[in-house]
């Protein structure tokens, strides 16, 4: 498969949230579900935000064999999920998955209280999709574990509300450097409607702005 070919195959539902067409079905931060969801084999919750853990939408799309991984706090407020933190590689629901910092270092609640900070173990995770590697940032700034990224895909945030403005993920971007570039984290009362394509501007390599569906 090509990063091209994944890219098709995933389908943006608002925010941070994401749907990867099967087999296997992935979601990414599912929250505000709207109709008839497909149901998942792998749910992926990078940390314990309303917007990004909602129980309500991980039940709808959750059968008897989904697994659901998730960062942070989250674990304890999804039942059956399973924890996991930082720097951890596992295979779950026949992916290969790799759990990576998220986390702010100038983005703050108050002087010196980060709205994600590095030691809430909060995550943004690595998945193999044959043979196609997609980074799911998370709600983060650019950071220096970016420097040990391998990606062919990378979903970023670009709002910058709570996570990189469109000028500093265009940064991270080039320094990842991914066959393609996929913004999120705006648009839902979060940003601005053109954040996506000020980020397509901004970084100047292959993006693709998807449409919410």
């Amino acid at each position: 498969m090509e990063a091209r070919e994944l890219v098709e195959r995933l389908y943006w539902l608002g925010h941070d949230s994401f749907r990867l067409a099967g087999p296997p079905v992935i979601y990414f931060d599912p929250w505000k579900l709207k109709g008839q969801p497909l149901p998942a084999d792998l749910v992926l919750v990078t940390h314990e935000h309303h917007d990004h853990c909602s129980p309500e939408d991980v039940a709808k799309i959750s059968g008897p064999d989904t697994v659901v991984l998730a960062g942070g706090r989250a674990a304890e407020e999804i039942p059956g999920a399973r924890a996991v933190e930082p720097g951890q590689r596992l295979t779950v629901a026949g992916v290969e998955v790799e759990t990576v910092r998220a986390y702010n270092v100038n983005k703050f609640r108050e002087p010196g209280v980060p709205f994600h900070p590095r030691e809430a173990d909060h995550v943004g995770y690595i998945v193999k999709v044959g043979g196609v590697r997609l980074y799911f940032a998370g709600d983060t700034d650019q950071i220096p574990e970016m420097d040990d990224i391998d990606c062919d895909v990378a979903l970023l945030p670009v709002s910058g509300t709570y996570t990189m403005t469109a000028e500093e993920a265009a940064e991270a971007a080039r320094l990842l450097h991914p066959a393609i570039a996929v913004p999120m984290h705006y648009g839902r009362h979060i940003g601005q409607q053109d954040d996506g394509q000020r980020f397509a501007e901004l970084y100047g390599g292959e993006t693709a702005i998807l449409e919410q569906k």
